[in-house]
């Protein structure tokens, strides 16, 4: 994978190792009067610079809601909206496919400062694009790194609808075939407006017995056979 003209590390959590495996200093007080802290830190800080954000086509909820819309604002106003979204996606894949790397990143024994100096210059070494860098710096400052996954996920959300994509999301309790997948893709259609396209993905989950619970945009309905039991379960069981 390459990022840029960079060579993106076979092995990113060696470098965050090297990164953290002596002490680093950071004089918060020096960058900011020198005008270097990032562009989310200020967004996120003030209610008057957030009246000026760029708003998302789409809302996302939660403080990772609230971050991934202050990232799209900064990257929106940078128009590196494209290099921000494929900086997060492979960073989320290698977080997912590294349990060390993930440990790492949320290490409560390592000083925050030192992971924000650390992850600081991976970005930089890496060529992430500066909003990233500032996302990830940001994020080691307050502590909420365990939080990226969520973030880079409702980041995605909106980076779908800014293309005109809807995120489908349907639970089966056993996997759906060509047929019926391209089924519910036509029921789901109808949810759509003219210049929108599904974007549908398909999870199993044995726990819910039968039928499927389908999130769509917005919208949540929940027609698993484990739902109905347990909704007569709630009926019989409550007191006369």
């Amino acid at each position: 994978m390459t990022y840029g003209a960079t060579p993106f590390p076979c092995n990113l959590t060696k470098t965050i190792v090297s990164k953290l495996s002596y002490p680093i200093r950071i004089d918060i007080a020096k960058m900011a009067a020198s005008g270097k802290l990032s562009v989310l830190a200020r967004q996120l800080s003030t209610s008057s610079v957030a009246a000026q954000l760029v708003k998302p086509p789409v809302q996302v909820f939660g403080l990772e809601g609230r971050y991934a819309c202050a990232l799209y604002s900064a990257a929106s106003k940078t128009k590196a909206l494209d290099a921000v979204e494929k900086d997060l996606k492979g960073l989320q894949t290698q977080m997912r496919s590294d349990p060390k790397m993930r440990d790492l990143l949320r290490d409560p024994t390592t000083k925050r400062n030192v992971k924000a100096a650390a992850l600081k210059d991976v970005a930089a070494k890496v060529k992430f694009n500066a909003a990233t860098g500032n996302l990830l710096t940001l994020l080691a400052e307050n502590g909420r790194l365990g939080r990226l996954d969520g973030i880079i996920n409702a980041f995605s959300l909106i980076m779908a609808a800014e293309r005109g994509e809807v995120v489908c999301e349907v639970k089966t309790a056993k996997p759906l075939d060509d047929g019926q997948r391209k089924q519910l893709e036509n029921a789901l259609k109808a949810f759509l407006k003219p210049n929108q396209t599904i974007q549908l993905t398909a999870q199993v989950d044995p726990a819910l017995i039968g039928g499927m619970v389908v999130s769509i945009g917005d919208k949540y309905v929940d027609m698993s056979v484990a739902s109905k039991i347990k909704k007569y379960t709630d009926i019989i069981t409550m007191p006369v």
